[in-house]
């Protein structure tokens, strides 16, 4: 599958972000401004991981001659983050290849203008030339969006750490003193903060998009600190805990899941993206206060089991854009704008977790119930395109193979069915993007023998 994704991209849209595999050419999106090669920045790791040695030596040769960060352009800060600063990190990480941490700091120290604002909680966009920033012109009064400003934490420490300077790991720290100083609703974070006030926005909560990555990255901040992060261990539990009280519920046929929240008022949906934190939880479950592991693990294989029914009540056994538990439905997207399918990663991504942690063998079969309807439904003769309604008889292609197919979808499903010591969960943290990042060990010895 990564073959053929890769070959069609090589040949239909080499160097361009991403591929339209129907139309057989270059796909751009707005979301990296006039910055190139998405797709071969997102893929190095996956095709490291897979071995397919000669794609990763054209995808570096590539990056060396080509990668160019000096554009007039705006850019999404998220993305650029997880997908260009994580993949680079990653790459370097795997292959020991200078190039990659050389431009990985060089893109770190673009987006530091993001961060001048009075809060110091940065702006969603940028652009990298002007060092000019602003937020979404949809979002809630001016405000910063959580999953955007919570997502560079990992990223950020390892360029402090691959570069020594200490700015990067300062910019991410302050974001957390600005939200430990204020007020949280019920225990919950609210997905819009305005930088400028440094106050909320509306009080809308969700652990799908807009604040989905934000639980995960205080998570992996722990895990990835070689557990001395207690501050990011403190607000992760306290999180989850406001989370289960607030937007976990269980549909009136049993299946569990996690409503978003808005002022109170609870919107009974769930969307795909929301789907990676069974795996959250489950990774998660160890490191629980007293007596509460078990618990973890099993709410972890219950959101599992609820998304693997947004799949399986499909015609094409992948899952919608969201679904909903209300009016008599359960797992079933019921509006014509939530039916789409754009080759998401999450739901693999919960049963990859699930696997590791518990070798249940129904996760490797729901994942190759995924594989097959990927191949029968979603592989054209140009790559692999997204669907517009999982609920229709006939394909009905949106024409872009995303570039985080190649970094997770792929990625996620290779490591279901591998062993577990490839890329073993204790010494890699993945960050939101799939890209791998090490433990970040405080036994300065054991740096060395690693890093040898």
């Amino acid at each position: 599958m990564m073959k053929h994704a890769w070959n069609n991209y090589k040949r239909y849209a080499w160097g361009l972000n991403e591929l339209k595999p129907i139309s057989k050419e270059g796909h751009s999106s707005s979301l990296f401004g006039s910055i190139k090669g998405a797709t071969i920045v997102d893929a190095l790791d996956t095709l490291f991981i897979m071995e397919m040695k000669d794609e990763f030596e054209e995808a570096k040769s590539w990056v060396e001659e080509n990668l160019d960060f000096n554009v007039n352009a705006e850019v999404s800060v998220f993305e650029v983050n997880i997908r260009f600063v994580g993949g680079l990190l990653s790459a370097y990480y795997l292959s020991g290849e200078e190039i990659f941490r050389k431009k990985a700091v060089e893109l770190g120290v673009k987006l530091l203008p993001a961060f001048h604002t009075p809060s110091g909680i940065p702006w969603a966009l940028l652009n990298i030339k002007s060092g000019i920033g602003r937020n979404w012109p949809w979002a809630s009064g001016g405000s910063s969006i959580l999953a955007e400003f919570g997502t560079l934490h990992l990223e950020f420490l390892h360029l402090s750490h691959l570069s020594g300077n200490p700015i990067f790991a300062e910019k991410v720290m302050n974001i957390r003193t600005v939200l430990n100083n204020l007020e949280k609703p019920q225990g919950l974070y609210p997905n819009y903060l305005n930088p400028s006030s440094g106050q909320w926005g509306q009080y809308h909560v969700s652990v799908g998009g807009l604040g989905d990555s934000f639980y995960e990255y205080l998570l992996k901040a722990w895990l990835m600190s070689d557990k001395t992060d207690l501050e990011a261990k403190k607000m992760y539990f306290d999180a989850v805990q406001a989370i289960e009280t607030h937007l976990i519920r269980k549909s009136s046929r049993g299946l569990t899941y996690i409503a978003e929240w808005k002022g109170g008022l609870l919107e009974h949906k769930m969307g795909h993206l929301t789907c990676f934190a069974g795996g959250m939880f489950a990774l998660g479950a160890d490191d629980a206060p007293t007596g509460l592991t078990q618990h973890y693990l099993q709410l972890g294989a219950e959101i599992a089991r609820t998304c693997y029914e947004s799949y399986n009540r499909t015609f094409m056994k992948l899952g919608p854009e969201a679904f909903r538990f209300d009016g008599g439905v359960e797992a079933i997207a019921t509006r014509q704008n939530e039916k789409y399918y754009i080759l998401r990663p999450e739901v693999v991504e919960t049963y990859m977790y699930m696997w590791r942690l518990t070798h249940d063998p129904k996760y490797r079969k729901w994942a190759w119930e995924a594989v097959e309807a990927l191949e029968n439904h979603c592989r054209v003769n140009g790559g692999y395109s997204g669907l517009r309604d999982v609920y229709l008889r006939h394909e009905s292609y949106d024409d872009v193979q995303q570039s985080f197919f190649l970094a997770e979808t792929l990625k996620y499903l290779y490591l279901i069915f591998s062993d577990d010591d490839l890329l073993p969960l204790e010494h890699w943290i993945f960050n939101t993007e799939a890209h791998l990042l090490p433990v970040l060990s405080t036994n300065k010895k054991e740096v060395e023998v690693n890093e040898k």
